[in-house]
């Protein structure tokens, strides 16, 4: 486990490019900050400070490397890197609330928006036009879209909402791509079509992801429970308020058995620390008694998980990122081959 300082700022989410010698990191504000990996240390080298709002969303394609940023101020925008700088192009989003989350699908030809404006903006290149328009699904729901996660096919959208549902989506958009083949999910795939609404998840649906094949998919709600559509054994990562990653494996219908704990407790919560140490984690945390005797890593909430090295099936490192302004990075040596996957509780 290696943990890095950004600062005393909460990271509210993050994202890697292709060979993870560089991170885009929001310190909940307005901008993105993006690090190269140099030696010991990571050294600032670029700011997208387009947005007026604060960031809530970062994704980083791989093959592509155009960056998709979203934010409190209704607009979203792909970033591209041009003679050294990245140029930022405004894409037409047409919301009227702010937005929540964004992800690039599969193949980058696209990318999904959430927002609080009970809808999701399906966002594609017009190049004719040469600019990101956007088409609206709006079928079902009731309130701020919070989850996206595309499946490995390109077409289908699971969705977690604050209308305690989870849903899944086609997002087929048939100008940019051939006529999708059936899935476990369904045959039919126009534009829109809910081909899952499971209703009543107990809270907020904070995270959600498909499995590796896009036949199972599991997420997180508000009230700290895990919920899985699944046909096999498979391990899950989740991490939240208690600033520590957990590992579960699901064995069968209603036996999710805890493995256990991720991060390693430190040996003294107070020993070893030097004065300034002691500071900043009264800062990250707002009370001396909590920063004295928290032992985890993070010393405040994990907000995100990236995988940053393996693929979702068989994840070997990961990171996260925290409200305490910290990213740890985690050696996974145990791979789990059926479903390895990341949430928030």
């Amino acid at each position: 486990m290696s943990l890095y300082s950004f600062g005393l700022e909460p990271l509210s989410c993050h994202t890697w490019n292709k060979d993870r010698t560089q991170i885009a990191v929001s310190p909940n504000n307005n901008v993105v900050n993006i690090y190269e990996k140099k030696g010991k240390d990571w050294v600032k080298i670029h700011e997208l400070s387009e947005h007026s709002g604060r960031i809530t969303g970062i994704d980083w394609a791989p093959e592509s490397n155009r960056i998709v940023t979203c934010a409190s101020d209704r607009n979203a925008y792909v970033w591209t890197l041009k003679d050294g700088v990245w140029k930022p192009t405004l894409v037409l989003v047409r919301i009227n609330r702010a937005a929540t989350c964004v992800k690039w699908s599969p193949l980058e030809n696209k990318f999904a928006l959430g927002s609080g404006a009970r809808l999701i903006s399906v966002c594609y290149f017009e190049e004719e036009n040469d600019w990101w328009l956007s088409k609206h699904i709006k079928k079902s729901v009731r309130s701020t879209v919070l989850s996206l996660d595309w499946h490995p096919n390109n077409i289908l959208l699971a969705a977690g909402s604050a209308d305690l549902q989870c849903r899944v989506f086609s997002a087929y958009i048939k100008d940019i791509e051939d006529k999708p083949g059936p899935t476990a999910w369904g045959a039919k795939m126009p534009f829109g079509e809910v081909l899952l609404e499971h209703k009543d998840c107990g809270g907020w649906v904070h995270s959600v992801s498909f499995s590796p094949s896009g036949d199972q998919l599991a997420w997180v709600a508000h009230n700290s429970k895990l919920f899985l559509l699944i046909l096999y054994p498979l391990s899950l990562f989740c991490q939240g308020h208690d600033c520590c990653p957990y590992q579960f494996t699901y064995k069968g219908p209603g036996a999710l058995e805890f493995v256990k704990k991720l991060d390693i407790p430190k040996q003294s919560s107070k020993g070893g620390l030097s004065a300034m140490q002691l500071f900043q984690n009264l800062d990250k945390r707002a009370s001396e008694e909590e920063s004295i005797d928290l032992k985890t890593l993070h010393q405040n909430s994990i907000t995100q998980l990236c995988v940053v090295s393996g693929e979702k099936a068989k994840v070997e490192k990961y990171s996260s990122v925290g409200l305490d302004g910290a990213m740890v990075i985690w050696d996974f040596k145990v791979h789990v081959s059926n479903f390895n996957t990341k949430m928030k509780l």
